[in-house]
């Protein structure tokens, strides 16, 4: 395969007047280098995490070299700064997903240890025998495992929404799922894999009116497309910063007040009691009450600096594009023979495609993708269940977030089809 440049034209069919301004790329540096001598980077896995733009790294930067301090404790002008900062950060994530107050707002490392904290601290105190959770079939194992083993510490049953062969949810399952011993219902807003948008107020009305609770699972959301949590119905809603043009290590959990308030702490330490004994404790007030020990400062405050970044942009000017580039995407990844695409059509999914060729294995063809500088992600996804129902044991999945233009779509294509010919049997080459 000898592929040196990006395509000269992008393509016809993408509607210019809803793609993002091509300036946005040069915000970010990471994407103006080259890969393997001189391919361009195209970077296609933002679905695992994206890239920061400038205005976060410095960010980032200025708080380790002129405001670093720890937290609430100190009495000095560091300790101020970063506090303020950090509050600051909250208030933004605060009213980034539309929560009535910032005590809502828990800072965590990412979605993983958010929900595992809803899973140890709420599921714990409220979870029994006998009682129900309910997933979903195309669930991350971070929004699977900790209900697994929370089904296992209680003596719950774990129950799954089936989806159809396309990737939609089986709604009508409900009927028969929720039940009145159904405690919680864990959903992801978007598949990481499928793509799936998934009905949460739907399914949040229904599991509210079965008198469950509701955990979304937003991180493939939060990035992309406008979110309210009150709209939403969420009771809990967890989403990473790295998803997001923010840096690793930080991740935010929204839980309604009056839950927060009623679960106890999760992790024990520094900064989330009010008063200490010998034999006991009090805890403090929310949101510190769930932020044990030193919090993730610096990676908080620049979380702050990429969501006023992305409310600068526009959310629904970030959702048409990536809908423009997935369409195309999907539209034109469907023309390869062979190619079986996961997932539902363009309308109901976001700005993702994943897809497996008859030959080579997924991993090949990553490998083969990053030969020519595309960076793309392929496996399981942390999805094995999903993958399961599928019929595969693995896939390629290549995501864009608001950098990505229709000529890196162009290339893709371009070089999955050359991949699908050089592994073609024998004799069945495609005509050029």
């Amino acid at each position: 395969m000898t592929i040196t440049t990006l395509p000269a034209k992008p393509t016809t069919a993408i509607d210019p007047t809803r793609l993002l301004p091509a300036a946005l790329r040069d915000d970010f540096p990471i994407l103006q280098q080259t890969v393997h001598g001189d391919r361009p980077l195209v970077f296609l896995d933002n679905a695992a995490s994206t890239q920061r733009p400038r205005q976060v790294i410095e960010v980032l930067r200025r708080v380790y070299e002129r405001d670093y301090a720890n937290v609430h404790r100190g009495i000095h002008t560091l300790s101020e700064r970063s506090t303020e900062q950090y509050e600051d950060a909250r208030e933004k994530a605060r009213e980034f997903i539309g929560a009535q107050h910032a005590r809502e707002i828990i800072f965590t490392s990412g979605t993983t240890a958010s929900i595992n904290l809803v899973a140890r601290s709420w599921g714990d105190a409220n979870v029994k025998a006998g009682d129900e959770i309910l997933v979903t079939t195309m669930e991350h194992h971070s929004n699977l495992v900790p209900w697994q083993q929370l089904a296992e510490r209680s003596g719950a049953v774990l129950k799954h929404v089936p989806i159809t062969d396309d990737g939609l949810l089986i709604l009508d399952t409900l009927d028969t799922l929720l039940t009145e011993r159904t405690k919680i219902v864990a959903v992801a807003s978007v598949s990481n894999v499928l793509g799936t948008i998934n009905p949460v107020r739907e399914i949040a009305r229904r599991a509210h009116a079965a008198g469950a609770i509701v955990l979304v699972d937003a991180a493939q959301s939060v990035p992309h497309l406008p979110t309210n949590v009150q709209e939403f119905g969420a009771d809990f809603l967890a989403f990473s910063g790295h998803k997001m043009l923010g840096p690793t290590g930080i991740g935010v959990l929204y839980g309604r007040e009056e839950l927060l308030d009623a679960m106890p702490p999760f992790l024990g330490g520094g900064s989330m009691i009010n008063r200490v004994w010998d034999d006991r404790f009090t805890p403090a007030e929310l949101p510190a009450k769930f932020e044990a020990g030193t919090p993730p400062i610096a990676p908080a405050i620049a979380l702050g600096a990429a969501i006023d970044r992305l409310k600068l942009i526009g959310l629904d000017a970030v959702a048409r594009h990536e809908h423009e580039l997935v369409r195309y995407a999907y539209d034109r990844l469907r023309e390869i023979e062979g190619l079986r695409i996961l997932g539902p059509p363009p309308d109901h999914r976001a700005g993702l495609v994943s897809f497996t060729l008859p030959e080579p294995h997924a991993h090949d063809v990553a490998q083969l993708l990053d030969q020519q500088g595309i960076a793309v992600r392929a496996g399981h996804h942390c999805t094995w269940p999903l993958h399961d129902r599928l019929g595969i044991t693995a896939s390629t999945r290549a995501s864009f977030y608001l950098y990505n233009t229709p000529a890196e779509v162009d290339l893709l294509v371009e070089v999955v089809a050359k991949i699908r010919d050089r592994f073609r049997p024998q004799g069945r080459k495609r005509r050029q």
